[in-house]
C-alpha cells in the first residue's frame, strides 16, 4: 500500500492571504501573457476574480507586485515588478522545501 500526504501552503499578512498556489499561478500567467485579462482566460477564471486576487496580493505585499497599464487603442497590460518575481521565486522554493520535508516524513510512516 502506498500513502500520500496532502498539503497546501499559503502565506498570510494579518487576515489577508498574500500568496498561495492559485495566486502564484495567476502571477505566473500575468508574466507569461502580459495582461490580467489574458492571464485570467488562460486559467479559466473570470477577470473580476483575477482582479480581486491581484488587488488582494498588492494590498498585502510590502511593495507593488504588478504594474498595470490602462487599456485603450493599443490595449492595456500588466507585468510583474521585480519584487513580484522575487515573491514567486521565494514561494516556489518554500513549497519545494516543504514537499521535500513531507516526503521524508511520509517515509517514516511507510517503514512502519
Amino acid at each position: 500500500m502506498s500513502y500520500k500526504i496532502k498539503s497546501r501552503i499559503w502565506i498570510e499578512s494579518e487576515d489577508n492571504v498574500l500568496l498561495g498556489e492559485g495566486r502564484v499561478h495567476l502571477l505566473k500567467a500575468i508574466q507569461k501573457e502580459g495582461s490580467l485579462s489574458k492571464a485570467a482566460k488562460s486559467l479559466n477564471i473570470s477577470y473580476k476574480k483575477a482582479w480581486q486576487l491581484i488587488d488582494s496580493v498588492n494590498k498585502s505585499a510590502k511593495k507593488p507586485v504588478t504594474i498595470n497599464s490602462i487599456g485603450g487603442k493599443g490595449g492595456g497590460g500588466a507585468e510583474l515588478t521585480e519584487y513580484g518575481q522575487s515573491l514567486i521565486n521565494a514561494f516556489d522554493e518554500i513549497n519545494k522545501n516543504c514537499w521535500d520535508f513531507l516526503d521524508k516524513q511520509l517515509a517514516k510512516i511507510e517503514r512502519l
